[in-house]
């Protein structure tokens, strides 16, 4: 018999701090089976690390309490929906009971489960071995947290136990989605199209707005930021999922912004790899299903590979961040000179009182397009923004600095305002590596009952690798044309590299982009970017059914997240900076471009 049933799940929270408009929102819409709330990344996990050793300790976000659940509790136990989140943070079990409390003042039987068993920091000592997976470091030391990433089945699990709302630790952020989809479908782990396409519904929905026209590329097409839509998922037994937003709310759910948010984050679209299953969305389709509506499909899957993604955030010294605004004539040419001699002054200092140098440092002018590097267009900027940032292995050398750079305002350039803002603050590292899968068993806890759900073998598999497609040879006349005008763009971070993800607005487009879009000059674009100011390695992928380019770009972010000192440790604007890269395309396929872009 053919499963006809529709799931439909709300994506409440892209992290802990995400607006408090959603849920209301969420609510008034309707007939939703699930909420689901993703709380947690690297940058979290290291500030609660941080928040462990307070008094009293704070060891999971407030927000889940005091703002997403805690204050609907009422209206979601009268709905029956069912709440999934990773707001468990570093005690799942804390957090759970709290909950329990906050349900029994508030007179109702909600029940709560608990899932347990990411977290390893008991266990760093016996890791030790391990290298990081992207970079190949060795483990560091002053672990704040060690976290396995967890899957969907004992989500899956505590839901086929009654649980009303499961909160989790660490798990893979899509997991919070398909635990609810394998519950309500009975997939199994060997169901892998189905658990790829549950984990994919689970990436699309866990952003929140990010898929409703939150940081889509034609941004004027986007009404109503003020009421921007949370997202729907639709989810049918097969793997498919509609995404869609509630009625009258603001935002857009189109093929390109759906199609932005299905790359962000990725490397290679046909190797997406998470605790349940090895992705493969190369192929997958997006179809119009009418206003705010689009279907997805074609999800596939293969089996889990035989390891578990585990992430360390550690100690990494101090860092102290000075911003200085400089007005007047040549502005730019000014800050460059002050954040120079600031330095020197400052290590001057550290000399004479027997004091280590600075681990790091940069000095960066804000206002004259330091992001963009030889593509910049401003130059001779009349106000701009000093941004110093230098890092030391001890409280008092950051506070040493943060001390002297003031002196700026008096003893360098004509027309250095008050600083706009200064910090001093403990550094966090990241590390990522691999850890058999056998090595972590996941626990759930409901009320007095505790269980632990099996792990399943995993497997190596290999990835299909698709062709970049070839234009047709053209009779007539090439021209350039920007990108932006042929192509959406998303981008973000995944520790130093981040991924630029180039979907044509057409499929006619593609094998242009491509000719003109290598890895080789997407590296070259991108060389501001590197330690030396040398090309930056790129890895270039194909999704035909995206119609789209998947770059990797390698050794990008100066550290990552928590360690870039650039203006966009996170990725977001890089898709931006490659917006204006020339294409050339026939004439006659240029004079069908609209003026301008939505």
């Amino acid at each position: 018999m053919v499963d006809g049933r529709v799931i439909r799940i709300g994506g409440g929270s892209a992290y802990f701090a995400d607006s408090a408009h959603g849920v209301p929102q969420l609510l008034a819409a309707g007939g939703l089976d699930y909420l689901v709330f993703d709380y947690l990344a690297e940058a979290s996990m290291g500030m609660f690390g941080r928040q462990r050793r307070a008094d009293p300790p704070v060891l999971y976000p407030p927000d889940f309490l005091a703002i997403h659940v805690g204050p609907h509790l009422y209206e979601i136990a009268r709905q029956g929906i069912k709440v999934v989140a990773n707001a468990g943070a570093l005690d799942p079990l804390g957090l759970a009971r709290a909950l329990e409390r906050k349900i029994a003042e508030a007179g109702l039987s909600l029940k709560v489960a608990a899932i347990t068993g990411d977290d390893l920091i008991d266990r760093v000592q016996d890791l030790r071995e391990a290298s990081d997976m992207f970079t190949g470091a060795p483990f560091p030391d002053g672990a704040l947290t060690c976290n396995a990433y967890l899957g969907g089945f004992p989500i899956a699990s505590a839901l086929a136990a009654g649980a009303d709302i499961v909160v989790t630790g660490r798990v893979v952020d899509s997991a919070i989605v398909l635990g609810p989809l394998i519950h309500a479908f009975g997939w199994g782990p060997d169901d892998h199209d189905k658990l790829a396409a549950g984990t994919l519904a689970g990436h699309l929905l866990e952003c929140s707005t990010q898929i409703t026209g939150g940081t889509f590329t034609d941004w004027r097409a986007v009404e109503g930021w003020e009421t921007i839509g949370f997202p729907i998922g639709e989810c049918r037994a097969d793997g498919s999922v509609v995404i869609t937003k509630p009625e009258g709310s603001g935002g857009l759910v189109s093929v390109g912004t759906v199609a932005e948010q299905l790359l962000y984050e990725v490397s290679d679209p046909a190797d997406y790899v998470v605790a349940d299953v090895s992705c493969d969305f190369s192929e997958v389709r997006l179809t119009s299903d009418g206003p705010n509506r689009v279907h997805v499909s074609g999800a596939r899957g293969r089996p889990p590979t035989p390891y578990l993604k585990a992430s360390v955030t550690h100690e990494a010294g101090w860092r102290a961040v000075a911003y200085q605004p400089i007005i007047g004539e040549e502005a730019g040419a000014k800050a460059r000179r002050q954040g120079a001699a600031i330095l020197s002054r400052a290590r001057a200092l550290l000399r004479s009182r027997n004091m280590a140098d600075f681990t790091d440092s940069a000095a960066i002018v804000i206002g004259e397009e330091a992001s963009f590097g030889a593509q910049a267009r401003i130059h001779d900027s009349r106000e701009v923004i000093l941004k110093m940032t230098i890092d030391h292995p001890t409280p008092e050398g950051a506070g040493l600095f943060a001390r002297e750079q003031a002196s700026g305002i008096t003893t360098m350039s004509v027309g250095t305002g008050i600083n706009i803002a200064t910090s001093v603050l403990p550094l966090t590292g990241i590390f990522a590596f691999l850890l058999p899968r056998e090595e972590v068993a996941a626990t759930v806890t409901m009320g007095d009952r505790c269980w632990t759900v099996a792990s399943f073998v995993g497997e190596t598999s290999v990835p299909a690798v698709h062709p970049a497609p070839a234009p047709d040879v053209a009779d007539g006349e090439l021209v350039e044309v920007d990108l932006i005008r042929l192509a959406w763009g998303r981008s973000g971070d995944k520790g130093s590299l981040f991924n630029v993800a180039v979907i044509a607005r057409q499929p006619e487009f593609l094998p242009w982009i491509a000719t003109a879009m290598t890895a080789q000059a997407v590296g070259e674009w991108y060389r501001h970017l590197s330690a030396d100011g040398s090309p930056l390695a790129v890895d270039r992928y194909v999704a035909p059914g995206l119609n789209a380019l998947n770059f990797v770009v390698r050794d990008s972010l100066d550290g990552g997240i928590l360690r870039c000192k650039g203006l966009d440790p996170a990725a977001k604007g890089m898709a931006q900076v490659i917006m204006r890269f020339p294409v050339r395309i026939p004439a006659d396929l240029a004079q069908r471009l609209p003026e301008r872009m939505p």
